[in-house]
Formats: C-alpha cells, sequence, structure tokens
C-alpha cells in the first residue's frame, strides 16, 4: 500500500465548502432597481463633470481625470450587467447510457476520460488527485480511464502512476504547454467526455454525478465547476487574539470591538483567493447569455464539440493562409496549380489545436466554441463545488498567477479580438468585454492614484471649485454605488478584493506592455509550496505610493498653514481623503508581501448585517 507524503494542507481535509448562495427573487428585484438608480446618478455626475466641472485653467489634468471617471462608470455599466440576474440551467438526472448523450450511442456505457496534466508540480501531489479521482462514483455502469500527462516526463512521476495503476502520457516537447499537453493525451485516449483536472485539483466523487446530465442537451459543449481554494487562512479573531497575548482583559477589549464594528480575523485569505464571488455571481449569471467560460481544472468536456471545433478552425486558418499568398483567379490553370501546392503545405505546417495552443487556453476555446454559427455550442456554469484546489502561498506565486491571467487575457484580445467576431451575440460580447475591460482598468486606475498627489503638491484641482454642487452630485452616486454593489455581490464581501485590484496596477500595466510589445506570455505553474522570505521586491510601485502620499500631505498641510487660503480646504481635505484611501489600497498589496502563515499579520473587517444576504 503507497503512502502518500504528507504536506501541509493535510490538517484542512475537513474543510466544507460553501453552499452555493441562494437566489431570492425579492431581493434581485431590489439590487436591480438600486442599479439602476447608481445608473441614473452615475450619468448625471458624469453629464455634469463634462459640462461644468472642469478646470479650463489646467485642462492637460482635468480632462485625464474625467476620462478616468467616465471608463471606470462604462466599466461599471458591464459589471451590473453581468449581475443583472440569474437563470441557472436546470441540472438533470445522471444518464444511464451512452445514447443519451452520444447520436448512436445505443445502450453502452457512459465513457470518461479524467486528464491530469502535470508538469514540474510534486508528483506525491498529484498522487493526491490520482487517488481522489479514483473514488470518483455513478449510479449506472461507467467506464472512467485516468491519465497523468506529464509535460515534464520525470521517472518519480511515472512511477507514481504505475503504483496508482492509471495510464501515463507525455510528449517528446513542451509545444503548445497545457494546450499541447491535452491535444496529446486527446491522441492517446477515447472517451466521450473528457474531465480536466489540475495536479492539485481533487474532485468529490460526485462530479459526474452531478454535471453529466447537462449533456443530455446535445449542443453543451462543457460544464465548468466553481473552483474552490480549501487550504485558504482562516486566520483568528481580534478576541482569541488579544487573549493569547494579553490574557483575559485583552479577550474583553477584542469582544467588545467586535461588538461594535462586527467581525475581524486576522490573518485570514491575504491574497483574497477565495473564488465565490466570481463563480457563484459572475459566471454562474453568465449562463442566462450562454457566456460562461471554461477555467480549466474542474471542467468537463464533450470531446466531439472539442474537436469538431478544432476541425473548423484548422480548415479556416489553411483557407486564411491560401487566400494570402495564392491569386485571386480560381479559372487559371497555373494558379489552380499553385493553389493546390500551397493549401498541401500550409495542411501540414498548421498545427491542429483543439485546445487553442496559448496561455489562456481554457477562455480562448470558449469563444472559438461559443462563436461557431453553424453548431451553437452551449456552456453550463454548475454552481456546486465539485472538487478542492491549492491557493498561491506566497506573494511571488500569486503575483505570476494573476499575471499570466491578465497577460493570457489582454493577448486574445490584442491578437484575436472576440468583439469582432461574428457569432457571439450582443450579449456574450458584453459579457467578454466586461472581462477585457477589467484588464484594461490600469490605464485609468493609475490617473486615479496619481491625481490627488498631483492635487495636494502643485495646489492645482481637476475640478472647477469643491463646491456644495460637486458634492451633491458626487456623494449620492458613490453611496447608492456602493448599496448596488453589496446587492449585485449578494453580500459576498470584496471590498478588500476591489482594494487589490486597485494595487495591483503594477503588474497589469507589465502584462499590458508585454503584450503590446508582442512578448510571449510564457506558461508557467503556479508553485504548490510556499517560498521563504518576504516579497517586497515586488511591490516598490505600492511603497512608493504610500511614500508619496505621507509627504504629499504633509506638505499640502504645511503648506495651508503658513499660507492660509479658505478655498484650498475643501480641497486639502478631498484629495488628502482620496490619497489616504488609495495609499490604504497599497498596503493592502504590502501588507500580503510580508504575510506569513506562522504570524498573524493582515486584517479583515466584516461590518454587521453583511452575512444577512448569504442567509437569504
Amino acid at each position: 500500500m503507497n503512502r502518500t507524503k504528507e504536506f501541509y494542507f493535510s490538517e484542512y481535509e475537513n474543510r466544507k465548502p460553501d453552499a452555493p448562495v441562494a437566489h431570492n427573487a425579492w431581493v434581485e428585484f431590489l439590487w436591480q432597481s438600486v442599479a439602476i438608480a447608481a445608473l441614473i446618478l452615475g450619468g448625471w455626475y458624469l453629464i455634469w463633470r463634462w459640462t461644468m466641472s472642469l478646470n479650463y485653467d489646467a485642462l492637460w489634468f482635468s480632462i485625464p481625470v474625467v476620462c478616468a471617471e467616465t471608463c471606470a462608470f462604462i466599466g461599471m455599466i458591464l459589471f451590473f450587467n453581468n449581475l443583472w440576474s440569474i437563470r441557472d440551467v436546470t441540472p438533470q438526472p445522471p444518464p444511464q447510457s451512452r445514447g443519451e448523450l452520444v447520436s448512436d450511442g445505443g445502450e453502452h456505457p457512459l465513457s470518461v476520460d479524467i486528464f491530469i496534466p502535470t508538469y514540474t508540480e510534486d508528483p506525491e501531489l498529484t498522487r493526491y488527485s490520482i487517488q481522489d479521482a479514483k473514488k470518483i462514483t455513478y449510479p449506472y455502469e461507467i467506464e472512467i480511464n485516468i491519465y497523468v500527462l506529464d509535460d515534464g516526463n520525470r521517472a518519480q512521476m511515472r512511477k507514481v502512476a504505475s503504483q496508482e495503476n492509471v495510464h501515463y502520457i507525455t510528449r517528446d516537447s513542451n509545444v503548445g504547454y497545457k494546450a499541447g499537453n491535452l491535444r496529446n493525451a486527446l491522441e492517446h485516449s477515447t472517451g466521450d467526455f473528457v474531465v480536466i483536472l489540475d495536479s492539485d485539483t481533487r474532485p468529490f466523487p460526485t462530479i459526474l454525478e452531478n454535471t453529466l446530465g447537462y449533456f443530455k442537451d446535445s449542443d453543451v459543449a462543457w460544464v465548468q465547476t466553481p473552483q474552490w481554494f480549501y487550504d485558504i487562512p482562516e486566520g483568528v479573531t481580534l478576541d482569541v487574539l488579544l487573549d493569547r497575548r494579553f490574557g483575559r482583559g485583552g479577550k474583553c477589549i477584542g469582544q467588545l470591538v467586535q461588538k461594535v464594528v462586527g467581525s475581524i480575523s486576522i490573518g485570514k485569505d491575504p491574497f483574497v483567493s477565495d473564488p465565490k464571488l466570481f463563480y457563484d455571481v459572475i459566471l454562474r449569471r453568465r449562463n442566462r447569455a450562454n457566456a460562461s467560460f471554461c477555467c480549466g481544472a474542474g471542467s468537463i468536456h464533450r470531446r466531439d464539440a472539442v474537436m469538431e471545433g478544432a476541425l473548423k478552425a484548422y480548415a479556416q486558418q489553411i483557407q486564411a493562409n491560401v487566400d494570402a499568398y495564392t491569386c485571386r483567379e480560381p479559372d487559371h490553370e497555373k494558379c489552380r496549380a499553385v493553389s493546390n501546392a500551397v493549401t498541401q503545405e500550409f495542411s501540414i505546417s498548421t498545427e491542429f489545436t483543439p485546445y487553442k495552443f496559448h496561455v489562456s487556453e481554457d477562455i480562448y476555446t470558449s469563444i472559438v466554441l461559443q462563436s461557431d454559427i453553424e453548431r451553437n455550442w452551449k456552456s453550463v456554469l454548475h454552481p456546486h463545488v465539485e472538487s478542492k484546489m491549492l491557493s498561491p502561498r506566497d506573494m511571488h506565486s500569486w503575483a505570476m498567477q494573476r499575471y499570466k491571467y491578465a497577460g493570457g487575457t489582454l493577448d486574445i484580445l490584442r491578437n484575436d479580438n472576440p468583439l469582432f467576431r461574428t457569432g457571439l451575440t450582443f450579449q456574450q460580447k458584453l459579457m467578454y468585454a466586461m472581462t477585457f475591460w477589467s484588464y484594461l482598468a490600469p490605464l485609468w486606475n493609475c490617473i486615479f492614484i496619481a491625481a490627488p498627489l498631483i492635487a495636494l503638491f502643485t495646489g492645482i484641482s481637476p475640478i472647477s471649485s469643491y463646491s456644495n454642487e460637486f458634492f451633491l452630485h458626487l456623494i449620492p452616486f458613490l453611496v447608492v454605488h456602493e448599496c448596488a454593489t453589496a446587492l449585485g455581490t449578494w453580500g459576498i464581501d470584496n471590498r478588500k478584493g476591489r482594494m487589490l485590484n486597485l494595487a495591483f496596477f503594477s503588474f497589469n500595466l507589465r502584462a499590458m506592455w508585454a503584450v503590446m510589445c508582442g512578448r510571449e506570455i510564457q506558461f508557467h505553474v503556479t508553485p504548490k509550496q510556499r517560498r521563504s522570505g518576504d516579497f517586497l521586491y515586488l511591490v516598490w510601485p505600492q511603497i512608493c505610493v504610500v511614500a508619496l502620499t505621507m509627504i504629499a500631505m504633509c506638505w499640502a498641510t504645511a503648506v495651508q498653514i503658513i499660507n492660509p487660503d479658505p478655498r484650498q480646504t475643501a480641497a486639502l481635505v478631498v484629495n488628502g481623503f482620496w490619497a489616504a484611501t488609495n495609499a490604504y489600497a497599497m498596503t493592502v498589496l504590502i501588507g500580503a508581501a510580508l504575510w506569513k502563515p506562522s504570524k498573524d499579520s493582515l486584517i479583515r473587517i466584516d461590518v454587521k448585517n453583511r452575512r444577512w444576504f448569504r442567509k437569504v
């Protein structure tokens, strides 16, 4: 009997995922009403900003700021459209035979291949995923084949696969990264359906029983299940921490503070890795537009859909190449000969890619299938968690993962923009537009970060004056917008995530620059074990923002004291508060860089009654 190696996450084995957010029609109606109010107030504010509040003495400053506000408002429109309503796909009972899902399948048992791609991950870590895959159950006869796809071609990984009695597939090169690995596996397997896992993805026994029923609709190409990180640090509450350090008196103080401001957890999820908001709210609500995309691990694919889409893309690419290199006189004998020769050459040189050879092969392949106007493939986001995964354990791993997401998505936007693809519906394009727009946000976030600092250092304002009219337009919009966001995310606290999105500007700008320069976004496996040390070298831009904020506030305050100007008082308060808010967002990322599992270093405050939405 093979014994698996002990990892740090062994202590979290008994953790269970939360149930999906329950839908409530009245809460949804309230959210939609508040969202409309936020959109109206936001539009009212922007019209006023463009027509009545520009600082004509400093248009070089005023116009970029109002443009940034406009871009953020467009992002809000796209985000609200995504969250507008929920329309889950009705689950179906598990099929009994192949004929229920595959044409001409008859009464033969279903055949499912489980792919576990791996490259540099610890083979013993992969063993956990293999063993859990072997525990998958099904109420009817079924053929399940498990394949370890080792792009590292390692003897130890081959040994683990042999010990666990599962198939082992490797290849001579790493062409196409993970997508190439999956293509190679498709050539060596025959299952009607393919389950894609990562080396650290451990499926629950119910994954097939709860998802294969969706494929009774012959147009369903894939089903994505939510990813759940079961090793996320839970932290300790303030009263427990103070009790450890100061005894009973400290515990009483901690309890008193929490009664006033709500629960305070220290050391909880420093990187905001919990993907519940993305899967349970954002991606789940894309079901209504058939716009939920594949996210790799935890997804189930119809082989025919993947292969059919690949064949069409292969033929289209060959034809495009032939058209570019041959003359346009089809009746000319020499032209026909050249065309045939070029077609043959490109047939050999063009890669056949069931999963697009790309660092973001999952979303790219989703776009290709959903834009097939001849087939109208569908996707499903299954709302229940059916597997568990490991989260990034340090700042370097987390930043590497986010950089890959940003770079891969922006590369698709630049080189094969789905917004101009025929076949996608208007709503599908809006959903994808939200994804791409969010990765462009650093362009205007940089303006939001720089604007208050410029105002504090120079005394120049991006608006004509901080009058009562300014606050009358701004404050109602901000208040209603916050209420709409809280309702639209169904009580899932995303304040810390929003701050990290602002603070992550430097990493996204690097990804954006790499794409603009035509550099390939390399695929790097996210490390599954924590690296030692701190990672302040990764967040030096954020440290600079904090330092500049402190200097700017001291400078502006000193100028106001030395040369009092009542007109500058409101500017100092507004820009000081704005700069301080930005700086606080930077400290969240800086704190994540300093975080160590053995220390309590981060504080997260949950405002009272925010959990009410989860109970609805």
